[in-house]
């Protein structure tokens, strides 16, 4: 579990299935992911989630609020896409609700997230993508110091030819100098 100001970072617990499928249903928050999720597909994603978990020790963990320990999505690190160009290296990613958006919460998490994989993790640097009409996430990944790599945008070969949300855009963090590698797992 990753303790930040508000939230807790943590394992997902099954009581967050349902409130996780609405979020698959939801418009807004579908809007440059894709259409929307059945329940079944949004269980086969909290599966994969918790089997990454299992496996590589981090994964996109549930995001709890401390106050009163409601389920406001996920944010963490996951293993990048293949196919992409930043396929083997480690991404990270969010998604909330669309009632706590607005909020600073996934900048708080995000922050936290960072910091747990420069703590434990053996990698030079994090990765995150989206479509270029996403400037909500794009510009979460400004002010978390990331940087615009162009020379990596690319087209997502899980995205249908034709479609809006094929064309992805890459942004990368360096690990800080003051943060260097000690007795990490590898990314």
């Amino acid at each position: 579990m990753i303790e930040a100001e508000r939230l807790l970072l943590r394992p997902w617990q099954d009581s967050d299935r349902a409130p996780f499928a609405a979020m698959g249903q939801d418009e807004a928050v579908r809007r440059f992911l894709g259409p929307p999720q059945s329940r079944a597909e949004s269980d086969a994603l909290v599966d994969r989630i918790t089997q990454t978990q299992a496996h590589l020790g981090y994964c996109l963990w549930a995001i709890e609020r401390r106050a009163d320990a409601a389920f406001l999505g996920f944010c963490g690190l996951n293993p990048a896409p293949a196919g992409t160009p930043i396929e083997g290296r480690i991404e990270i990613g969010w998604r909330l609700a669309h009632a706590y958006w607005g909020h600073g919460y996934a900048r708080e998490a995000a922050l936290a997230s960072l910091d747990w994989a420069w703590a434990n993790l053996a990698v030079e640097a994090i990765f995150a993508m989206t479509v270029p009409a996403n400037t909500a996430s794009w510009g979460l990944m400004e002010r978390l110091g990331m940087h615009r790599l162009h020379d990596l945008d690319f087209d997502h070969p899980a995205v249908p030819d034709g479609s809006s949300l094929k064309g992805h855009i890459v942004y990368g963090i360096d690990r800080p100098a003051d943060r260097p590698f000690v007795n990490q797992i590898p990314g």
